[in-house]
């Protein structure tokens, strides 16, 4: 079964997102898409939204 998970970034920078993809990369995640909330006011995202993928470990799963 595959799962997902959602990691929020609420200050939107190179850095940030570069942090963010290693950190879950080395926990075993896969990444799958980058989504960003925009504000009308400015160009800069105001946050954005990093998804990853992962099989499931769970015994009950594999039936």
């Amino acid at each position: 079964m595959l799962i997902y998970k959602v990691v929020e970034i609420g200050t939107v920078t190179e850095d940030a997102i570069e942090e963010t993809l290693n950190l879950w990369s080395s926990k075993g995640w896969n990444f799958d898409g980058l989504q960003f909330a925009m504000r009308e006011s400015s160009k800069r995202p105001a946050m954005a939204f990093v998804l990853f993928t992962q099989e499931s470990r769970c015994e009950e799963d594999k039936s």
